[in-house]
């Protein structure tokens, strides 16, 4: 019984069946059958380490990998790959400028020309001048309504994709609302900072609110928001400046009186 439980359980040859015998590993007494003995044994061990089911092989194959799940947005990226992604939109922005129509091209930048021309004429001469101030912050606020005004023109034809609710024809009429309380204004300073106000609130719509825009048209509105923006606070800035050089030779006049 011993011997048939043995070729069914460990699958070992006859040979070493006759060699386990119980008598002979408790009362043999020969030493020739005990070095024999553990010679059978020792073979018996490598073959069974050697067998499939518990080969390396088999052994890496099975092995868990739970190690090598880590999300791919939890890794870092390194400086090459931002330096890559920038440049890459840097290009694709360009590309689309380039793709734009050139008379919306063209009529876009000559329409920066009078955002511009006021401070960089008053940091060239040196001097403020209020009243081409003023002309600036009227121009930013008609520039401001067409913006705002143009948000009906795409929502009222039939086949437009944005509909003439309440979202799209309310929103369109406050960045006029804000113009209009910037002419209102007597400091230009507080004019200029309400105009930068109304142009953010008017890329706001243009870029988030109204996707269906080209790709063209929503780069040419952030250039031409960012250049507005820059001259508008770039006058003020002029302004403080003479204001704070007017008062401080207005302090030396009376402290030399």
């Amino acid at each position: 019984m011993f011997r048939l439980v043995q070729r069914c359980c460990f699958h070992t040859p006859f040979k070493l069946q006759k060699l386990t015998d119980p008598r002979l590993l408790l009362y043999g007494k020969n030493k020739t059958t005990c070095s024999s003995l553990g010679l059978h044994l020792q073979r018996d061990m490598c073959l069974l380490s050697r067998s499939p089911s518990l080969s390396p092989a088999s052994v890496h194959a099975i092995k868990p990998q739970a190690f090598h799940t880590s999300l791919p947005f939890f890794k870092k990226k390194t400086p090459k790959e931002s330096e890559t992604e920038d440049t890459g939109i840097l290009q694709q922005s360009m590309k689309s400028l380039k793709d734009s129509p050139k008379p919306a091209l063209y009529l876009s930048l000559a329409g920066l020309i009078p955002f511009v021309s006021v401070p960089l004429s008053m940091a060239i001469q040196g001097t403020y001048y209020p009243e081409l101030a003023f002309a600036q912050i009227t121009y930013g606020a008609v520039t401001v309504s067409f913006l705002g005004g143009m948000r009906w023109g795409f929502a009222v034809p039939e086949n437009s994709p944005a509909k003439p609710d309440w979202l799209n024809l309310a929103n369109s009429t406050v960045p006029p609302l804000f113009a209009w309380q910037a002419l209102l204004f007597k400091d230009i300073t507080h004019g200029a900072i309400m105009l930068v106000i109304a142009l953010g609130i008017a890329l706001h719509y243009d870029i988030s609110l109204l996707p269906t825009y080209p790709r063209w048209f929503k780069v040419l509105r952030v250039a031409g928001t960012v250049v507005m923006v820059i001259s508008l606070l770039a006058t003020a800035a002029l302004k403080t400046i003479s204001e704070e050089q007017l008062s401080n030779s207005r302090n030396k006049w009376q402290n030399t009186k």
